[in-house]
């Protein structure tokens, strides 16, 4: 495990990563449907807490990348004691110009990034050929909350938005779609009447044990045009 120099002075504003580490059903599904894209060398942007690590433990990649901007959250990553995982206190600006993955994630990540599409072009030039960029946003600008301002959060995202913000970096679009919606109904109520700024425990573990099952049954139905997340997935031409 290796750690570069702290970003001097960043802190992450929000304080909902430890409640949202209880959404374990949420994370089951949305990880299962981005599973089959992660292999190789991957390059989590945004690693956090690492509450989304350990859910691709038992992939065969050949090694994971933690990358935190906050020295004090990955500090925090508890990661497992084998040779495949690294970190490093960065942004995909500190990166190495040489250095290259064949997945690269943003976990509720993307949001907190005011020059989106900047980003996603810094990413694929990070990308080997082959490679697959994955992208997992809130959705809706509409649904846009206290909450959303209150964890730092530019903007919500709909396909059209998302695929916009990959437009230049000149990746093949495989998919997007949206997740969740039962739980959709759960931000409408937030957005219109509770305007929460920050859901508890409470709010949060009956959204994972009520309203996921239900959108796990319903989603398709919706054949991915409807959801509170958005998903989507982008592939590096090879070279030849």
């Amino acid at each position: 495990m290796s750690h570069a120099a702290p970003v001097a002075g960043y802190q992450y504003e929000g304080a909902e990563l430890d409640i949202f580490e209880q959404a374990v059903n949420w994370k089951r599904y949305w990880s299962a449907r981005i599973t089959p894209c992660v292999q190789g060398d991957v390059l989590e942007v945004g690693a956090g807490i690492g509450a989304n690590t350990g859910l691709f433990a038992s992939l065969p990649f050949r090694s994971w990348t933690c990358l935190e901007p906050d020295a004090s959250l990955l500090a925090r990553i508890q990661l497992p004691g084998e040779g495949r995982y690294r970190t490093h206190t960065g942004t995909t600006s500190s990166l190495g110009t040489a250095q290259r993955f064949d997945t690269i994630l943003y976990i509720d990540v993307l949001e907190h990034i005011d020059g989106d599409a900047e980003e996603l072009n810094r990413a694929a030039r990070h990308l080997s050929p082959g490679g697959r960029l994955i992208v997992l946003s809130p959705a809706w600008p509409f649904l846009f909350s206290p909450f959303d301002a209150a964890i730092g959060h530019f903007r919500r995202y709909t396909r059209a938005s998302l695929r916009a913000a990959a437009r230049g970096t000149l990746l093949t679009e495989t998919a997007i779609f949206y997740l969740d919606s039962a739980g959709m109904l759960a931000s409408a109520a937030n957005r219109l009447l509770l305007r929460s700024a920050m859901p508890t425990l409470d709010q949060i573990l009956l959204w994972d044990r009520r309203l996921i099952p239900v959108s796990r049954r319903i989603d398709g139905l919706f054949g991915g045009h409807l959801g509170k997340t958005v998903i989507g997935v982008w592939e590096k031409p090879r070279v030849g």
